[in-house]
């Protein structure tokens, strides 16, 4: 069996869940300051994201963090290119620690019209998807949010997501969709209906051997995107944590039985630079492991 053909088996089959790795510019003083480390202690981005890779490097090589309960990791730009012992942080996670690579190539949010914030342009796409995979990454991730219950705004955040990701599978990846409904919404309920709407007719134009993923935000109806994951195009629908703390998404992640998390707060929320590699990796090991069993045990 082929590397590619390995990790979509793992991707489709296996129980486990995506660690989400991929915090970017506008959220990393805020995950830095959570891991212990104040915006005063760097000075310049640059220093920035280099504490920012410490502690993705940290996670990635601790002992609790491997496929056996975590099957994918979605890396930022950087941290793809990057190196962990000498080796890319791709070939790494697959060859060290059994963990599929992903990258977000999302370059941010417009400001919000018509109650959505779409995607902004990415000019360099395809040199990134290029790059991506010649270093062995296996898919992609795209946020864009909603906050209200717009058709016009919802239709137009899914036929963004859909074009992009059809760039992406020119590439030979799999890319996964994430229009997020941002929990404070004042009707959740009802973005998620219009999204799960727009998204199933959409996916149903796709040709029989696409092969995309979903990551969307636990919806208020338990197994309201059970359709989708049913669809052959549909590698796998994941979860966002979407803020909600680590005990409620895993309980609200519990009733959606064709779902995995991909948490990012979640996952990092107990982490702390000050603890040393053994305190470490307990933590991750305790997260990880409530995180593996909402994924895989449903109520």
């Amino acid at each position: 069996m082929s590397t590619a053909d390995k990790m979509m088996s793992q991707m489709a089959d296996k129980g486990g869940f995506i660690a989400a790795l991929d915090q970017s510019g506008g959220s990393t003083p805020g995950a830095l300051k959570q891991y212990g480390i104040a915006e005063s202690e760097y000075s310049d981005e640059s220093q920035m994201f280099a504490l920012m890779h410490d502690m993705r490097v940290r996670i990635i090589t601790a002992p609790s963090f491997t496929g056996d309960k975590v099957i994918g990791a979605i890396l930022f730009e950087r941290t793809m290119d990057g190196d962990v012992n000498g080796e890319p942080v791709p070939a790494y996670l697959w060859r060290e620690r059994g963990v599929v690579p992903f990258v977000k190539i999302d370059k941010g949010l417009e400001a919000e019209a018509d109650g959505v914030q779409l995607m902004k342009p990415m000019p360099d796409l395809d040199a990134l998807l290029a790059r991506a995979a010649k270093l062995g990454v296996y898919g992609t991730k795209e946020r864009s949010t909603i906050r209200l219950p717009s058709e016009s705004g919802i239709r137009a955040i899914v036929r963004q997501q859909f074009a992009v990701a059809e760039q992406v599978r020119k590439h030979g990846l799999v890319p996964i969709l994430e229009p997020e409904v941002l929990i404070k919404s004042p009707d959740k309920a009802a973005c998620e209906q219009l999204l799960h709407d727009y998204v199933l007719e959409e996916l149903q134009k796709l040709p029989e051997d696409a092969r995309i993923m979903l990551k969307v935000t636990i919806p208020e109806i338990a197994d309201l995107y059970d359709d989708i994951a049913r669809d052959p195009r549909m590698v796998r629908v994941v979860a966002l944590s979407g803020g909600y703390p680590l005990d409620q998404a895993c309980e609200k992640l519990r009733h959606n039985h064709r779902m995995i998390a991909s948490f990012s707060r979640a996952l990092i929320g107990d982490l702390r630079h000050q603890m040393d590699d053994a305190q470490f990796d307990v933590a991750l090991g305790e997260v990880i492991g409530e995180i593996y069993d909402a994924s895989v045990h449903k109520a």
